[in-house]
């Protein structure tokens, strides 16, 4: 039996190697097709979780400069600085002004929480403008570089007076109606001018921050100054705001 058993293998041996070899490329394309399947598994895997974490990454830097930026307002409304007579919501800017010609923004506070039409909206920088639409819980704050907006406005420096609203450039202001007899120089600061009238006063607390004067001259033929104002509030980086609710002795 065993002398049959060896010639039994003996002769099948051929065919063995001959199946090895045939059967050899299909393992290993089977291998590879599994590999390749394995592997394209695993990278979605991973760019999934890099996603997720990318997002995460980000969600954590936003809410870090958003803890920062509330920190600095906080810090603004507990100080000497802050307008007396008046109270206070902090909210969030949740759009950016649709064009050059129409700044205005989004913030999401509205008339449940106290805002009405031409409250005027800081931050811990300066003034921002004022609001200019009001629904239940979403307001539309009008911002000082837009060309329909003017601020009544003082040089801490020199006493004159003026009108401050939108410049020639982006982001710029400019300092009008200050008569050339006053006096205007480069670095000066300029802060909001309150005022009133008989029944009527300005809708902005006097010496909130604006700007300062970065250029400032006069011609023989001028009746004004032309001047420019550098705005301390950075208008295209707002995140949070202050909306100015005055207190009820305070109200027009």
């Amino acid at each position: 039996l065993h002398g049959v058993q060896s010639a039994g293998a003996t002769v099948l041996r051929p065919f063995e190697v001959a199946s090895e070899r045939v059967a050899r490329p299909f393992r290993d394309a089977y291998g590879w097709f599994a590999g390749l399947i394995h592997a394209k598994s695993e990278n979605t895997r991973l760019r999934e979780q890099v996603d997720r974490l990318t997002y995460q990454a980000t969600q954590n830097a936003t809410a870090a400069r958003q803890n920062a930026d509330l920190r600095r307002q906080l810090n603004y409304i507990g100080s000497a600085n802050f307008p007396e007579g008046f109270d206070q919501v902090t909210t969030e800017v949740i759009s950016r002004p649709p064009s050059e010609f129409q700044q205005q923004v989004l913030i999401a506070a509205g008339s449940s929480s106290g805002i009405r039409l031409d409250y005027a909206v800081v931050t811990a920088d300066g003034l921002v403008g004022k609001i200019s639409s009001v629904a239940h819980s979403t307001s539309k704050v009008t911002l000082l570089t837009d060309p329909n907006l003017a601020v009544s406005a003082l040089d801490v420096n020199t006493n004159a007076t003026g009108l401050v609203g939108h410049g020639e450039g982006h982001g710029t202001l400019t300092l009008d109606r200050v008569q050339k007899s006053q006096v205007l120089k480069t670095g000066d600061t300029i802060v909001t001018q309150s005022w009133k009238f008989e029944n009527l006063s300005s809708i902005y607390p006097a010496n909130i921050q604006i700007g300062y004067v970065s250029g400032a001259s006069q011609s023989e033929v001028d009746l004004y100054w032309q001047a420019q104002v550098t705005p301390r509030v950075h208008f295209d980086s707002l995140r949070t705001v202050i909306v100015l609710i005055p207190k009820p002795r305070n109200r027009p």
